[in-house]
């Protein structure tokens, strides 16, 4: 594959996948290698506990953010959100017309979009981020005024 240089030219380059990258590593003959092979060996039970128990994953999503330092009543918007979400595609998806879903998929991805783009026009204006890891504890305070 060729990639783009520091010096602008375009270079031939090695390149691997995520797998790629593990099996790489596992095959490394090295002391210093142990603690990376423990960790994709951890990572590797925690996905099979998973397979067995898809709870495990609901928790380890909720710990992650409040590690993030979100609050509880964030992340139970969050799941609500969420449900409500696969309620609704489920919904759609039993539909005997299926060009109904592929067209509300459609109207939610350019809607999506577009919502990105005034994002990013604004912050381009305005120079500051809109989203930020401080102002979701602002958003319960903007829903009551």
């Amino acid at each position: 594959m060729k990639l783009l240089a520091k010096d602008g030219k375009n270079r031939m380059t090695d390149v691997v996948d995520i797998e790629g990258m593990f099996r790489l590593i596992e095959s490394i003959p090295s002391k210093k290698a142990e603690p990376v092979k423990l960790w994709l060996a951890k990572l590797g039970k925690e996905k099979i506990d998973e397979e067995f128990d898809p709870e495990i994953t609901i928790n380890r999503a909720l710990e992650a953010y409040k590690r993030k330092g979100y609050s509880e009543d964030w992340i139970n918007q969050i799941l609500k959100t969420i449900d409500a979400r696969k309620e609704f595609t489920d919904e759609i998806s039993k539909s005997s017309n299926n060009s109904g879903y592929d067209n509300v998929k459609s109207s939610v991805i350019k809607g999506g979009n577009v919502a990105k783009n005034a994002k990013e026009q604004i912050e381009k204006e305005t120079g500051k981020k809109i989203v930020t890891s401080n102002n979701n504890k602002n958003i319960k305070r903007l829903g009551n005024s």
